[in-house]
């Protein structure tokens, strides 16, 4: 995430908002203070301090130059865990074209790469099938149900708990993703 990518951010943001309120958290701001650019700064100031402190990996999404979603690994732990849980969103513009799938695998790898995470999660919502079918095409296996798992879009939601393992895919998510986007 670049600084000078506030406005951008911003008005990708605004232009989505119909897309991705029902799977973002409950808040007391509207949405337009929430992503404005100052919220912008505000969220990037914060995911900097939380990556040089090794418990965010934050990743920007560009499609033929532009802005076009995030992905980011949060609430890494270290020691015998080892793990990270997975967010994304990519803009409406470019969904379905298998940006946010490619973003995703390459974010995996680096994950189980350079930064030694044995367990990534992705926590989703039972209603959001796009996001369903773009872990398992990753290799995630769903794990669960988390009940009322967290507060999205004015409600506690159930959630279905899908994890990757480092050793799930010993060719890396990237080689799967080619594989799928192949067929």
């Amino acid at each position: 995430m670049r600084r000078r990518d506030a406005g951008e951010w911003s008005r990708l943001r605004s232009a989505n908002e119909d897309w991705l309120r029902p799977w973002e958290p409950t808040s007391a701001q509207s949405w337009g203070v929430r992503h404005s650019p100052a919220a912008y700064r505000a969220m990037r100031a914060a995911l900097a301090r939380r990556a040089r402190a090794g418990i965010t990996l934050p990743f920007a999404i560009r499609v033929e130059g532009r802005l076009a979603g995030q992905v980011t690994v949060d609430n890494v732990v270290r020691g015998a865990l080892r793990s990270g849980w997975l967010g994304y969103w990519i803009d409406r513009e470019v969904a379905g074209r298998g940006m946010a799938s490619l973003a995703v695998a390459l974010v995996c790898d680096h994950a189980f790469g350079p930064v030694g995470l044995h367990r990534l999660q992705a926590d989703i919502r039972p209603e959001n099938g796009p996001s369903q079918r773009l872990v398992e095409r990753l290799g995630f296996t769903r794990e669960g149900v988390l009940r009322r798992y967290l507060d999205i879009d004015g409600e506690w939601r159930d959630h279905l708990a899908y994890a990757l393992l480092a050793d799930d895919l010993p060719g890396g998510a990237l080689a799967r993703w080619r594989d799928r986007a192949g067929r």
